[in-house]
């Protein structure tokens, strides 16, 4: 009889190993002309928004998009505009539907953490997204207007490369404020594994 427990203990283990795959979080390569960072993504906290996310990386939508929003003590966002914003195309590219904002998931705006961009509208989330550069306890659910800014994932590696990007200098183009100076290309997203 004691010869079958380390079977069992196997066999316990094997059962227990497709449960951990099952809930380890995906993660997206994000290659840029500054260099490259991995986000993870957490769809137990915000589902609808990384589902929504990682349909527009699997669809390629990102590649070409710059960060067009550079606030050195504030946050980095992209995902929305082309360098075509350079040469007077002042609206971004066509998205989906918005999606319904998950702000009071739990995961708060602190330094490298990954959120939606949105318009007053707290529901008007698209493809824009930003990486906090500091803690911006000021985004957090409910603040600063009853709603908070939905967080859904985090940079895990290459923060070196976003606090590059946040140092670069910025101007104005058009009626946009705080556009780098020379553009800061997303030339790819790519989901490149899972893990915690």
């Amino acid at each position: 009889m004691f010869r079958k427990l380390p079977l069992i203990g196997a066999l316990l283990f094997a059962m227990a190993a497709p449960d951990d795959a099952a809930a380890a979080n995906p993660q997206v390569l994000v290659k840029t002309t500054a260099g490259e960072f991995v986000i993870e993504l957490y769809p137990d906290k915000a589902p609808g928004t990384v589902d929504n996310f990682l349909k527009y990386v699997n669809d390629g939508f990102y590649a070409g998009t710059i960060f067009h929003r550079v606030i050195g003590n504030f946050m980095i966002q992209g995902g929305g505009f082309t360098k075509d914003l350079y040469q007077g195309q002042l609206r971004p590219k066509a998205t989906r539907a918005p999606i319904p904002i998950e702000s009071r998931n739990g995961l708060r705006n602190d330094t490298g953490w990954v959120a939606m961009a949105r318009t007053g509208d707290p529901n008007s989330a698209t493809s824009q997204f930003f990486i906090n550069v500091v803690d911006n306890a000021s985004l957090n659910y409910p603040q600063p207007d009853g709603h908070g800014y939905a967080v859904f994932g985090k940079v895990i590696s290459g923060m070196d490369v976003v606090n590059k990007i946040r140092a670069v200098p910025t101007g104005s183009v058009g009626p946009y404020r705080d556009v780098p100076t020379a553009a800061v290309v997303i030339d790819s997203m790519t989901v490149v594994g899972a893990g915690r």
